[in-house]
């Protein structure tokens, strides 16, 4: 009998129409800066973005969504106690989580509470630059923050070996992004240099993730796909835009194109 396996076209074609189908309810405890932009993009592609950070309904609202997102970016006492209390209630349901150590190793406080979330709560997706992946596995203490001046080649040791650690899949954004699952590695090239100079694309990046983990349990291929339509998404993008401006309202125009083409 002759198994057919499907292209990664057609797996991308096939996840953008259950991302449609679907319209997957993604929870994200994010940060001010990229809120409005992050819950554009996912609703672009058809996914039904919630933000919830307060403590007293963080747990009711992680119980009825698909998936769950944890954006570290503007950290406060309150919004790590929402969530551990969000995390904690995913894992009890097994629902898909995606991790952003936003600025880790900036900041010691910053630094405890990344660690902390993935030792104790070992989320299905950590999704960082090099630099905050390097920092996540303590090889380097001289992170820049948000931005990363390591190139993603020099974290992938780092990546498996977290990776294998937690058991998950890990996500290396950069000029080119890795995906990383133990041994076996994926990589995209596709992104373009200003998606750098405009802010929240990595959280974005983040949020598409947990779109594509909530309709996909293959953690890894679904990982891919969100890089691959990052990437898609800022090729067009960029075609058309004058500068950083016009791109981040093209950008959310092209994933609107991409996911409704398909």
């Amino acid at each position: 009998m002759t198994i057919e396996i499907m292209s990664k076209k057609e797996q991308f074609e096939k996840i953008l129409k259950e991302i449609r189908d679907q319209s997957p309810l993604v929870h994200n405890i994010t940060n001010y800066v990229v809120m409005n932009n992050t819950a554009n993009a996912l609703l672009a592609i058809g996914a039904s973005p919630v933000m919830a950070h307060a403590i007293e309904e963080v747990e009711e609202i992680t119980s009825i969504v698909s998936a769950l997102v944890i954006n570290m970016g503007t950290l406060s006492p309150k919004w790590v106690e929402a969530m551990e209390i969000a995390i904690k209630k995913a894992n009890a349901l097994n629902k898909p989580v995606v991790f952003d150590p936003v600025g880790v190793g900036a900041s010691t406080y910053r630094t405890e509470t990344a660690l902390k979330i993935i030792e104790s709560y070992k989320p299905s997706v950590i999704r960082g630059n090099a630099s905050e992946i390097l920092a996540l596995t303590q090889l380097s203490n001289n992170t820049k923050g948000v931005d990363s001046t390591i190139s993603s080649e020099n974290a992938l040791h780092a990546a498996q070996e977290l990776s294998k650690k937690l058991n998950n899949t890990i996500v290396i954004s950069g000029a080119t992004d890795y995906i990383i699952t133990g041994e076996n590695i994926d990589k995209v090239t596709t992104g373009k240099p200003i998606m750098a100079k405009v802010t929240g694309m990595g959280c974005t990046a983040t949020s598409i993730i947990g779109s594509c983990i909530a309709v996909n349990p293959n953690y890894h291929m679904a990982s891919y796909l969100a890089m691959e339509l990052m990437g898609e998404a800022g090729n067009m993008a960029e075609k058309i835009s004058k500068g950083t401006g016009s791109f981040q309202m093209n950008f959310i125009d092209a994933l609107y194109q991409i996911a409704n083409e398909k």
